[in-house]
């Protein structure tokens, strides 16, 4: 058993990752044998990853503000602080703010057995993003 007292703060996530302004606080990193990856994600309003999927799935929790999540060629939907979100293996989807308001998240998420936790593709266009808040 290890409990951890401190951690180094929230960084910036890479603008490869995302669109605007999102911090990734890393709650538990994988210790080898285990997979398992655990963060806190904060998006402003206007922040959104870019389209991505998880090759064994991911857990969003809600825990702050208001936000939008949506899986290839579905309808945006919205999220708020309480709700829990489960995206499946290989699921292409995105999530972050709406363009108001900011949201944080859990996220729970575990690496395939080559260690990869994601494919990261092409951002989500202002144009995608702005008609997710019609959808």
């Amino acid at each position: 058993m290890k409990i951890i007292r401190s951690r180094p703060g929230a960084v910036a996530a890479p603008s490869e990752l995302v669109t605007g302004a999102v911090r990734i606080d890393e709650l538990a990193a994988p210790v080898p044998p285990s997979r398992f990856r655990f963060s806190s994600v904060s998006f402003a309003p206007g922040a959104r990853t870019h389209w991505h999927r998880h090759p064994l799935g991911q857990v969003l929790h809600i825990t702050e503000g208001t936000g939008l999540v949506q899986r290839r060629g579905g309808a945006a939907e919205p999220v708020r602080a309480g709700d829990t979100v489960r995206i499946e293996p290989g699921e292409w989807h995105w999530h972050g703010g709406t363009a108001t308001t900011p949201m944080t998240h859990l996220v729970v998420q575990e690496a395939d057995e080559d260690g990869t936790e994601a494919d990261i593709r092409d951002a989500v266009t202002d144009a995608e993003y702005a008609a997710a808040h019609t959808s």
